[in-house]
């Protein structure tokens, strides 16, 4: 058992902390020195509705949390409690914190729920259920908010990064990230719910190429995983669904909708779906961040496309502030939580 309990305590070791600590630190120092015009802050108005802004930004987090732990029990058929959803969630944004944004918390969350107690292909199936409701979330809602809003304000700064390449301003990083998004969410749709035994059959002949053939062995899991995680999903019924996608739509709202609220506790906001369809644009930047957890990347993305929604001078601050209410606290729960849980699955 102690073996087993330090091998998992590598997972989460100081330096994982720390890296992104460090940097964050650099950022908000950074941004609290030289972003911020302290001359505007004291012009600020500290009433109610600064109060009731920042309680309610802290409200939306803990919406999210929860809207995260009824997703997971749902999924697994309440086979976990309440108290350790609350135990799986945390770690598995403490995973997410500590990780650049594309790798994220999914291979180490079938690690969790396997220690709650499910055979790992039903773990590998919630795992892969959730990362299919996430992306559907997002490909269903980008639309949606372009029709309200239109594409006019929607890319309001000019970066430019290259890929593959080709230069790109912000624009063309979203289409070309969307775009990936809805293939990706197509990709797993037909391979758990169409063809997963051809799907696995098609993925073993690509890694036979002598290119990628020292993955051939992983793939071959990844195929098997998706044929476990087909037959746990594809007899689900319409309100197992319905249930599923509502908890995500709720998660993923609060988690932007924190913005929203931060921002009016400063200074009244006129368009709360414009500031919404900037942030949709900005989880493709930070998705594609090379940081843990998108940090310093995710403040400057922050300050370049909501800057003109914030009091003047202080998109610095409220940057620092918006990563400090749903970014950091992450790494200190985590850090509490991991030993009294290595503690428990392991007893």
């Amino acid at each position: 058992m102690v073996a087993k309990s330090n091998k998992v305590k590598e997972l989460f070791t100081v330096k994982k902390i720390a890296i992104p600590l460090v940097i964050g630190i650099g950022v908000a120092f950074y941004f609290l020195r030289s972003g911020t015009d302290w001359a505007e802050f004291n012009k600020i108005h500290w009433g109610g509705r600064f109060f009731i802004g920042i309680l309610v930004a802290l409200l939306m987090m803990v919406l999210r949390d929860v809207a995260y732990m009824y997703r997971i029990r749902m999924l697994t058929d309440k086979q976990i409690s309440w108290r350790n959803s609350f135990d799986v969630i945390m770690l598995w944004e403490f995973s997410s914190a500590v990780t650049p944004g594309a790798v994220g918390g999914a291979g180490v969350a079938v690690f969790f729920l396997n220690k709650e107690g499910l055979s790992v292909g039903k773990s590998t199936a919630m795992v892969m259920t959730t990362a299919l409701l996430d992306e559907l979330f997002y490909v269903f809602t980008v639309p949606l908010v372009i029709l309200f809003i239109g594409t006019q304000n929607l890319f309001p700064i000019e970066l430019q990064k290259e890929i593959f390449g080709i230069v790109l301003n912000v624009k063309g990083i979203f289409i070309v990230g969307y775009c990936f998004t809805l293939l990706l969410s197509l990709i797993i749709i037909y391979g758990i719910f169409i063809n997963p035994n051809g799907f696995k059959n098609l993925l073993v002949k690509l890694f036979k190429w002598k290119l990628f053939r020292k993955w051939e062995h992983k793939v071959v899991k990844i195929g098997d995983d998706i044929i476990t995680t087909s037959t746990e999903l594809r007899n689900k019924s319409f309100s197992f669904w319905t249930k599923a996608f509502l908890a995500t739509l709720f998660a993923w709202t609060a988690r932007f909708w924190v913005v929203n609220f931060l921002i009016l506790a400063f200074i009244p906001v006129s368009d709360h779906m414009l500031i919404y369809g900037r942030q949709l644009v900005m989880w493709i930047i930070m998705f594609i961040s090379p940081t843990p957890g998108g940090t310093g990347i995710a403040e400057f993305a922050f300050k370049g496309f909501l800057a003109e929604f914030t009091p003047i001078g202080l998109a610095g601050l409220l940057a620092v502030l918006w990563r400090f209410l749903s970014y950091y606290p992450y790494l200190f729960i985590g850090a509490i939580v991991i030993p009294k849980w290595i503690k428990r699955v392991y007893s």
